[in-house]
């Protein structure tokens, strides 16, 4: 098969990229009054959900190096295959176990899924062109997941305002539908993802698997000379923890102002897809965002603007109130996650792309889970409100991890009013040092695994 074009791997990768999230959006309106609906109180719904983020935790960093060593079309395939398995429990799931047994097998889906379709996405792009502008994708795939959470959640809030059909309850049909969707997903992969590996079969599987813990080190010794990465992965601990006040609080919260479940989740669906669509106009607004303020002032200010977005969905009065509020939040959160990606990209090169966004999901997922489990434990004992305001403290007081990216980038540009965001070049020393994209040279120079010992660590959207 001949190479393919810049433009034939961008329609792939967004092709792609939209069928992942599909499915999602068909769940997230549903996922929390499901459970609750099958007898699980809210602290057990965050206890369930830990279980995805310390499989997360456990798994992210070794799966993202098996990603970087083996290749990237297979573990995604183990991963879209692990969802297939956990939707299908989530289809008769009826006890806190089976539940904690559906979120521990999306926990390995995460894990598996956090990056390589990205980082495909990325190396491909650099093969076709070198002189490629990724983030105009990056920013792309904000817009195309936008619109197919949006298209899910419009179809989940149609199947339960039609439901129950017969012995399938309304809650339980975007379920199913769900899983055809997975299923269609896992053909396509095998048909649009195109990987050249040098090698293939059983000694490169094993020497892949030996190969997995060196790239997580390597990945892992990056943070400790490289502040900007540091930092911005380090935004992912707050941005994980508050994000279960717009996932997961939201539609207790609209629930509580409706009074009534099952209209709230009808409700949830066309406002999941409006939600979704701002989400994907936010990430439309990226281009003009890097032009006016550069990226890392921009994704600074996303993190204080999303903040209060939440603050508004805790203290508005009325449904109106609290889904203009949630809109909102999307619409900034759409905005955020290319800049904060294109930050991320622009500190990391070579094989050890995906293993860094690990280290980057794993630390959201890990946050996420404890968020869950202390948000909806306060939500338990005070009232939704007080919980998604902590949520939003927290949100917003990770603006100040971007201004070494910040520093960085003027530094990068020769001048103190150059912004950030745009191909800058490798900055400072090339052992990776604060605002320099690490490559596989520069890591080789500092962090062998003959001289080093680096341990490795052992998730859109929202």
């Amino acid at each position: 098969m001949t190479a393919l074009s810049v433009r034939q791997v961008r329609f792939r990768y967004l092709t792609l990229y939209g069928l992942r999230w599909l499915p999602s959006g068909l769940m997230i309106p549903v996922m929390i009054l499901l459970m609750q609906e099958r007898g699980l109180s809210l602290s057990q719904i965050g206890l369930v959900f830990t279980a995805q983020g310390l499989v997360v935790l456990a798994l992210e960093l070794p799966t993202g190096g098996l990603a970087d060593a083996l290749g990237r079309k297979l573990v995604l395939l183990a991963a879209w295959v692990v969802c297939l398995a956990s939707l299908a429990l989530m289809a008769v799931a009826d006890s806190f176990w089976m539940f904690f047994l559906v979120w521990a097998l999306q926990g390995v889906y995460r894990a598996l899924d956090s990056g390589p379709l990205e980082s495909w996405y990325v190396d491909a792009t650099l093969a076709a062109d070198p002189a490629a502008e990724y983030e105009r994708g990056l920013g792309w795939a904000g817009t195309v997941v936008g619109v197919a959470i949006g298209a899910g959640a419009l179809l989940s809030g149609g199947l339960v305002a039609l439901g129950p059909v017969g012995p399938i309850s309304a809650l339980t049909l975007p379920v199913l539908v769900a899983i055809v969707l997975q299923a269609v997903s896992i053909v396509a992969l095998l048909a649009l993802l195109v990987e050249r590996r040098p090698a293939s079969g059983t000694a490169t599987l094993r020497a892949s698997v030996v190969e997995a813990p060196r790239m997580v080190g390597r990945a892992v010794g990056l943070l400790r000379r490289n502040r900007v990465l540091l930092a911005l992965v380090a935004v992912e601990l707050f941005w994980g923890f508050g994000m279960v006040t717009f996932e997961s609080l939201l539609p207790v919260r609209l629930s509580e102002v409706v009074g009534d479940a099952d209209r709230a989740a009808a409700l949830l669906g066309p406002a999941g897809s409006a939600a979704w669509l701002a989400n994907a106009a936010g990430a439309a607004l990226t281009p003009f965002l890097l032009r006016r303020l550069g990226a890392a002032p921009a994704a600074a200010l996303m993190r204080i603007l999303q903040g209060a977005t939440v603050v508004g969905m805790g203290l508005l009065a009325g449904p109106v109130g609290v889904l203009v509020a949630y809109l909102a939040c999307y619409a900034v959160h759409g905005a955020s996650n290319p800049l904060h990606m294109g930050l991320l990209h622009r500190q990391v090169d070579g094989p050890y792309r995906t293993s860094v966004l690990s280290l980057n999901s794993m630390m959201a997922g890990a946050a996420g889970a404890l968020g869950a489990v202390v948000l909806t434990a306060l939500a338990d004992a005070t009232s939704v409100a007080v919980a998604m305001l902590v949520g939003a403290v927290t949100l917003a007081v990770a603006a100040p991890l971007y201004l070494p990216a910040w520093r960085a980038g003027r530094t990068a540009a020769g001048g103190p009013t150059a912004p950030v965001g745009g191909p800058t070049g490798p900055v400072g020393d090339p052992s990776g040092a604060e605002g320099g994209p690490v490559g596989a040279g520069a890591v080789a120079g500092v962090s062998t695994p003959e001289t080093s010992a680096v341990a490795g660590v052992a998730d859109r959207p929202a």
